[in-house]
């Protein structure tokens, strides 16, 4: 609290005696602010879009946003919007995101359009871009496996990075220290310590950008070395240390953009374990991920009718188990020997795409485009080094079949090299514009998700759990139905406003899942569920008015799955259950002070789920609801510019201490989760102090 109160008093202080370049930074922020409501959009488009004219119903994060909640990751960013949850895991420190009321590999995830990869089924690798780099964040509700393929089940987070801008050098740095809780130490062994300098250069065509950030989490509620205990709760918040680097060099002119983009990534988490009295030694294990990321793009325009993009990636991925018995005695370490505590394993992609816009007049257009991909994996838990290659032809036409109606269909075309892929994905999708202020937007897609490696060959053991891949999985498919109706206010001086009324229904047949033995509950194989089903109903509102900046949404999520079925045996009469979600984000900015401050918060309401159970009493199967409790996030974060370069941000994340949930449930199924444990959401109350400097010249 002390140190809550310092922060504040520190921002007070700066911001009364500090109220230089007023007028530049007021025009500034008010641009910034009526531009929002005409964002610009790539993700599924033929070309660049703006938002009011795409076919899909997208959501755009820009860079004005993130910078405004001082935030360090994408988690923080999304934490607060609608239909995004986050969850967990504390045994691997690791965090998974939640979208459309499905998770892991449902989610695709895309950095500048080009698919990340994850060594599970969690997508760990959202948390390992670096926000430092981010121009904006393209969101898309629904399949989008026409043009991205697999994985794009529920929907798309597309991840756009800054590119240099028209300045001819740029120079940038960023320092931020936040509490865990009311752990913290300045730039010391507690908290979280996040350090970030960049740049960029560009003349006559040529740009080069370049970055690196040191983002240090030193846990929460960690045992010390000398923790005298036999046995240590292992559900505490693991330390982390992330190194990222990046760099871009691009060249472009009139008709030709060329990039070659580099992305490093090297993340250390520590696990620590309990004294073993006896011995007078310690377990320690350490996560180690590293990854590198090497991307070619191009496009080029030979006239207005014809334009040719692509695209080549590689993606390394290798993850590292260590374990090791800390001798206190003597102060060395050694190699544990047990089955999974040595572990090394390696993934990598291939990926190549290539894109055609072919416009035959101003009714017809046409996208061809072909896209190859290639996965390779081995390690100690996957049999042998088994491949996958993908090869897919994808076309799509936008049809302007007459003023204000817009109609675009699209088809895919898979052979895959392992499994049986449907043989053809359709998309329809169509814009009407009612007026010029009200669009209606329907759409229908057919998606789907390949079995992954690791789903197919993986083969994990240690002395508490024992996982089976499964060769025989066959792709999970989708039918997903969308409408949107936007409403976009008459904009006059300092005035905007805008309403989107939005649903979706979402039918998934053998979705992968985990089925635990029925003779051994620490044994479990994936298999193909039958049925799963997800619906949203959501208003989202966005007002601007003067140096008020608000938005306020409402969503309702239904999820079913097969064990809905039976439900009838509890007397639960719905198959559908439902959980509510409220958000708003307020911003105001302050003219006599330059300083901008900004709320965020969103309530996300019980989540429940049908699970099915053993009886002790008669020993026979049965269906139950289980619930997981409501939480509200909320975060304050104050912004002011003290001189021509620098910014500095003080604020409260967590601001109503939520740590952990309520759980009925009797188990997840999970390799990591416990029966009925309260669900792990946050470490509590933190504080947030950072300084920000940027300097350009032109």
């Amino acid at each position: 609290m002390r140190i809550g109160l310092l922060l504040i008093t520190i921002f007070i202080f700066i911001a009364t005696t500090n109220a230089q370049n007023k007028s530049a930074v007021s025009k500034q922020k008010k641009d910034s602010v009526s531009n929002d409501l005409r964002e610009v959009v790539v993700t599924g488009e033929f070309q660049p879009q703006s938002l009011k004219n795409s076919v899909y119903r997208t959501r755009v994060i820009n860079a004005e946003r993130i910078r405004l909640k001082a935030a360090t990751s994408i988690q923080q960013v999304l934490n607060t919007e609608l239909g995004f949850r986050f969850s967990n895991d504390l045994t691997l420190g690791t965090t998974d995101v939640q979208m459309m009321g499905m998770s892991g590999r449902s989610v695709k995830i895309l950095l500048d359009g080009v698919p990340m990869i994850d060594r599970g089924d969690a997508r760990e690798s959202l948390d390992q871009i670096d926000v430092n780099t981010i121009e904006r964040i393209e969101i898309v509700e629904g399949p989008l496996s026409v043009s991205y393929g697999s994985d794009a089940l529920v929907g798309v987070i597309n991840v756009i990075t800054k590119r240099a801008g028209k300045e001819s050098l740029n120079i940038n740095a960023r320092v931020q220290e936040e509490t865990a809780g009311n752990e913290y130490s300045p730039f010391g062994k507690s908290g979280k310590h996040s350090q970030h300098a960049g740049g960029s250069w560009q003349n006559k065509g040529w740009s080069v950008l370049a970055g690196l950030t040191r983002d240090e989490f030193n846990g929460f509620n960690v045992p010390g070395p000398t923790v005298i205990a036999e046995n240590i709760s292992p559900t505490y918040w693991k330390p982390k240390l992330k190194w990222m680097g990046n760099g871009k060099l691009g060249y472009r002119n009139d008709n030709f953009n060329m990039s070659y983009r580099f992305d490093y990534l090297d993340e250390n988490i520590d696990s620590r374990g309990g004294y073993l009295k006896a011995l007078n030694q310690s377990l320690r294990q350490q996560y180690i991920t590293n990854r590198y990321i090497h991307v070619l793009q191009g496009d080029y325009r030979w006239n207005e009718k014809l334009q040719l993009s692509g695209s080549v990636a590689y993606n390394n991925l290798k993850r590292a188990t260590k374990t090791v018995l800390h001798n206190y005695a003597t102060g060395r370490d050694s190699l544990t020997a047990e089955q999974g505590q040595q572990d090394i394993a390696k993934f990598n992609t291939f990926a190549l795409r290539t894109v055609l816009v072919y416009k035959m007049s101003d009714q017809i257009s046409f996208q061809p485009g072909i896209e190859i991909n290639r996965d390779g994996a081995n390690g100690a838990r996957i049999a042998g080094k088994p491949t996958i290659s993908d090869y897919a032809f994808f076309i799509s036409s936008e049809l302007n079949l007459a003023k204000g109606f817009t109609l675009r269909p699209g088809l895919r075309f898979i052979k895959n090299s392992v499994y049986d892929a449907p043989p053809v994905v359709p998309t329809l999708n169509a814009k009407i514009s009612l007026t010029d202020q009200l669009d209606l937007r329907l759409g229908y897609a057919s998606g789907f998700r390949a079995p992954a490696l690791r789903e197919l060959y993986y083969d994990f053991r240690d002395s508490n759990h024992t996982i089976l891949g499964n060769t025989n999985l066959k792709a999970e498919q989708s039918n997903n139905y969308t409408a949107s109706l936007s409403f976009s206010g008459v904009e006059t001086a300092g005035f905007s406003f805008k309403s989107v009324l939005s649903g979706y229904y979402n039918n998934i047949k053998n979705r992968i899942d985990l089925l635990t033995s029925a003779t051994d509950i620490t044994a479990a194989t994936l298999v193909n569920v039958s049925k799963f089903k997800t619906t949203a109903g959501t208003l989202e509102n966005t007002l601007i008015w003067k140096n008020v900046q608000a938005t306020l949404g409402f969503s309702m999520l239904g999820t079913y799955n097969v064990l809905s079925e039976n439900s009838s045996q509890l007397g639960e009469t719905p198959q559908f259950v439902w959980s509510p979600e409220i958000n708003t984000n307020l911003s105001y900015y302050f003219p006599e002070l330059g300083a901008t401050a900004n709320l965020s918060a969103k309530f996300n309401g019980t989540r429940r789920n049908y699970e099915s159970y053993i009886d002790k009493v008669d020993n026979l199967e049965k269906v139950r609801l289980a619930k997981v409790g409501s939480f509200t996030l909320l975060d304050l974060m104050l912004s002011k510019k003290i001189f021509k370069t620098l910014t500095l941000n003080a604020g409260v994340n967590n601001l109503l201490n939520v740590t952990t949930l309520s759980n009925t449930s009797l188990g997840s199924g999970g390799a990591h989760s416990s029966t009925g444990a309260p669900v792990p959401m946050g470490y509590g109350r933190s504080y947030v102090v950072g300084l920000s400097f940027n300097w350009s010249k032109d």
